[in-house]
């Protein structure tokens, strides 16, 4: 592989275009309306064709207006649809963009043979190309579309800065931005008419089909590692030109692996962002699916380990001096379980919480104070739902054992306070000293 100033301006133009997108996309995650980004991107295609009809030329400026236009014409048209048909806001856009999509493919087909207008490069982009049409800049070379995803990055930048607050309220509650005194409505018409702008800027790089995955997938995988605006904002700008960085090596590298040469630098950069999102789906701290599994198995790991202390504590509070001690097979049936409650033995031990002799488990020290504080946990909750609670005729044993595992010391001292500090729970058992 020969890197080239080539490669380096296409990747910079991928950055700075999924970086545009990707600083309002947030925005549209976050008010779930990711499905506008599709309509808008889809539905500018009239006001592109009208303007290639009317000035017959491609210059940014008519292209813009045209796009900008059209955007705002498509929003407050999925808003008349849902407020006059009772259609809910997918069926809506789809009824929308979808029209406005067809007419644009038509009215390009029209306009093909009297405007330089290629109808592929405007569906998906054609960033290859893009360090051939340059600015002249003090001497040095810069693409075109490099500048125009770079100015559209600057204004969807001072936006968001500017008019955070605003945003911030109205993403997350509508209402209360109306109520003090907040234009929900404008705000909202603004912000499409950037995402129009964004998708315009990156119609040279990535096409109008492709730029959904930079609006939308980047904030999403965002959303998914953090619950703080201010982070999600950079996290999304980073996995954005993360992701156009490696859609382009990927497209001059992946494609030679299996002995072709290269392949679509914009779709490759699409697929990336499916890629770091599928990453993240997995992986994330908080949301992540796998993270998500190994705390439930963290959480009935330890819940095992508690019962097995209870069980441990019940059997020397009642078992005779000299009795044999409780065996696996005895905790297994106790606690119908079989994998999860060798595992929670095994860490058990590995705690020093139990020991292992010649007639069983026996609870160590600590183990004997942990399985006393949760005892005295159960039945506490068993004098508080009986006594206060009225729950005598009904069986207070399993609300008690699932609160169990729950109760700190504080809880157990309010418990105490509100149950008149009982020494016997309702089964008149011994209830523990803390």
């Amino acid at each position: 592989m020969e890197w080239t100033s080539f490669d380096s301006w296409i990747v910079v133009t991928g950055m700075l275009s999924a970086m545009a997108c990707a600083l309002l996309g947030n925005y549209l995650v976050l008010r779930r309306m990711s499905m506008m980004g599709d309509a808008i991107s889809h539905a500018v295609l009239p006001g592109l064709a009208i303007a290639f009809i009317i000035t017959g030329s491609r210059g940014s400026l008519p292209m813009l207006v045209g796009a900008t236009l059209i955007g705002i014409v498509t929003a407050f048209l999925i808003q008349v649809v849902i407020r006059l048909s009772g259609l809910d806001k997918g069926a809506s856009m789809g009824v929308i963009f979808t029209t406005l999509f067809a007419l644009g493919l038509i009215l390009i087909r029209q306009a093909a043979d009297h405007v330089d207008l290629d109808p592929s490069c405007v569906l998906y982009g054609a960033i290859e190309l893009t360090p051939l049409d340059t600015y002249d800049w003090g001497g040095f070379e810069i693409p075109r579309a490099a500048v125009t995803n770079g100015a559209m990055l600057f204004f969807n930048l001072v936006f968001v800065l500017v008019f955070y607050k605003e945003l911030k309220i109205t993403s997350f509650d509508p209402a209360l931005a109306t109520t003090i005194g907040i234009n929900a409505d404008l705000l909202h018409y603004i912000l499409m008419a950037l995402v129009a702008a964004t998708t315009i800027a990156a119609f040279e790089s990535v096409g109008s089909i492709l730029v959904i995955a930079m609006l939308i997938v980047p904030g999403a995988a965002a959303h998914l590692l953090t619950d703080r605006l201010g982070v999600m904002l950079g996290l999304s700008l980073v996995i954005a030109a993360l992701a156009a960085a490696l859609g382009h090596l990927g497209a001059i590298t992946v494609p030679v692996w299996f002995g072709f040469r290269d392949t679509s630098t914009a779709g490759m950069m699409a697929v990336m962002t499916g890629v770091l999102f599928m990453l993240v789906f997995l992986f994330a701290p908080r949301y992540g699916v796998l993270s998500r599994l190994f705390q439930q198995a963290r959480l009935a790991l330890k819940i095992v380990g508690d019962d097995i202390l209870g069980l441990l504590y019940r059997f020397q509070e009642m078992a005779p001096a000299g009795a044999a001690s409780m065996q696996v097979e005895d905790l297994r049936q106790a606690l119908k379980q079989d994998l999860t409650v060798r595992l929670a033995l095994w860490h058990l031990v590995r705690r020093r919480r139990i020991a292992r002799g010649a007639n069983g488990f026996n609870l160590t020290a600590e183990g004997l104070q942990e399985g006393r504080q949760l005892i005295r946990s159960h039945r506490l909750w068993e004098s508080f739902l009986c006594g206060k609670m009225g729950y005598c005729e009904t069986d207070v044993h399993t609300p008690a054992h699932h609160l169990e595992h729950f109760t700190d010391d504080a809880m157990q001292t309010r418990l105490a306070d509100a149950s008149d500090s009982p020494q016997e729970d309702p089964h008149r058992r011994a209830i523990p000293k803390p």
